[in-house]
């Protein structure tokens, strides 16, 4: 039984890499379960054993991107202990998943989910709402524990921060991939960072 469940999630994971692929190479296009099944080598009938719906597919996509990105939460916070490096960080791991997987990128602005439930609208926004609390938590902690102060509030800090992540990613897309979203966000973070945290007193 246990071998049948571990076969069950590599098939799901299987499923899901090749949706991500697909939703790379085909901008603007619906993609239907039947060219799905086509590119994982399965009948609908056995997609439908592991997704009950393409609706399904995206919320699997949308855990595992959020499950990715804040997973990193703990190891950031062990290795890093100032508010800015801490924030960074974050922002940085998400722009280099969309580096690795453009066809979440698409998924993250919302590109391929035109036509799609609003409940998977909602998910997505949900997902950025979850990255902006925790930049602002590390903003706080960093007040609290090392007197990092701000030039603006901890929730405008956090909204600027990623609204200019999602810039990068928008541009990504819209450039059809050909310049990484990491392009030139070294130098953008340290004036971003600049703009938002005061200068630590000696």
């Amino acid at each position: 039984m246990a071998g049948a469940g571990s076969r069950s999630g590599e098939r799901k994971a299987h499923i899901l890499q090749a949706f991500a692929a697909m939703l790379e190479r085909h901008p603007g296009g619906r993609i239907t379960t039947a060219a799905l099944a086509r590119e994982v080598g399965v009948s609908e009938a056995a997609l439908y054993r592991h997704f009950a719906s393409k609706a399904q597919m995206f919320e699997g996509l949308i855990t595992f991107l959020e499950e990715t990105v804040l997973g990193r939460v703990p190891t950031i916070k062990q290795e890093l202990t100032e508010a800015p490096e801490r924030c960074g960080a974050l922002l940085t791991v998400l722009l280099s998943f969309c580096a690795k997987n453009p066809g979440f990128a698409r998924l993250l602005t919302g590109d391929v989910l035109a036509g799609e439930t609003e409940r998977l609208r909602k998910r997505m926004a949900q997902l950025f709402e979850r990255i902006e609390t925790q930049l602002r938590q590390f903003i706080r902690d960093g007040e609290l524990a090392q007197g990092q102060g701000t030039r603006l509030p901890a929730a405008l800090c956090a909204n600027l921060m990623l609204a200019a992540a999602e810039g990068r990613i928008a541009q990504f897309v819209r450039g059809g991939f050909d310049h990484t979203p990491l392009e030139h966000w070294p130098h953008q973070w340290q004036t971003l960072a600049e703009a938002c945290f005061t200068p630590r007193s000696s």
